[in-house]
């Protein structure tokens, strides 16, 4: 089943948390910009400790795994909230990092979707780089160095207001690219989403496939033959389906009728 972008965006939520304010809001444009265009994606890294970045510029060096990382606590943009890294969300909640993955099936890879929309946000990518190449890493330093977030220095607000200008314009044209037909087509879509999802929770309860509905009475009878038969060891769990097909068994004579 198709996760809702509101399913999505909770995905990532306890790695927006510690985020710089701007930076997230452009992290969760991001997240709607590639939903948008069919491919759901979690933000795996916000924020990270000293400790924690320590911690993993040890995998690899000092600790078990493959080097990951060239910078130390406090020599990464992730120490000062203005970097994230991402996966591919997969429909069954888990992640990928598949950078040829084309889920959507519109022929090219969501990876590369994904790089085109954080780049017009604004977002610098870690796979341009020369040196050491972060597929998954996305960062708006402001043209501050790590030693400049040391230093205590900090993006001015005119460099803040001009992320959130760019923003809003793109939110803003996203939503005027889609054509009459498409918002209408896109409105049938969640209506035919949210029918098939009732016929679903319907069919489940008549099935009793959650194995909370209970069915009083008219089956007792046939219940406690086919226990007495060796048939079934309980009822508890069983669909309507089942039950019914318990009940002709014993009409037909196959179970024990007398067993009470």
């Amino acid at each position: 089943m198709m996760l809702t972008l509101e399913q999505v965006k909770a995905k990532s939520a306890a790695h927006l948390s510690g985020l710089q304010p701007v930076i997230k809001d452009a992290a969760t444009a991001l997240i709607e910009f590639a939903y948008a265009h069919g491919v759901p994606i979690m933000i795996t890294q916000g924020l990270r400790t000293i400790a924690e970045q320590d911690s993993l510029y040890a995998q690899g060096r000092t600790k078990p795994g493959q080097i990951v990382t060239n910078a130390k606590g406090g020599y990464s943009y992730h120490n000062f909230g203005v970097a994230i890294d991402f996966a591919l969300l997969l429909p069954d909640g888990s992640v990928s990092w598949d950078t040829k993955r084309d889920g959507d099936g519109d022929g090219v890879a969501d990876w590369s979707e994904v790089v085109a929309d954080a780049k017009r946000l604004g977002w610098e990518w870690g796979g341009d780089w020369t040196s050491f190449k972060d597929l998954p890493h996305f960062q708006m330093d402001f043209g501050l160095s790590t030693a400049d977030y040391r230093a205590g220095k900090r993006p001015t607000q005119a460099q803040l207001s001009t992320v959130v200008a760019r923003v809003a314009k793109l939110q803003g044209e996203e939503e005027e690219a889609m054509t009459a037909d498409e918002k209408k087509e896109f409105e049938e879509l969640k209506v035919a989403v949210k029918e098939r999802d009732g016929r679903i929770a319907a069919l489940e309860a008549r099935l009793n496939i959650d194995g909370k509905q209970t069915y009083a009475g008219g089956y007792d009878d046939a219940i406690k033959a086919a226990k007495a038969a060796g048939a079934i060891k309980t009822s508890a769990d069983k669909s309507k389906l089942e039950l019914n097909m318990i009940q002709m068994l014993y009409n037909l004579g196959l179970f024990n009728k007398e067993a009470k």
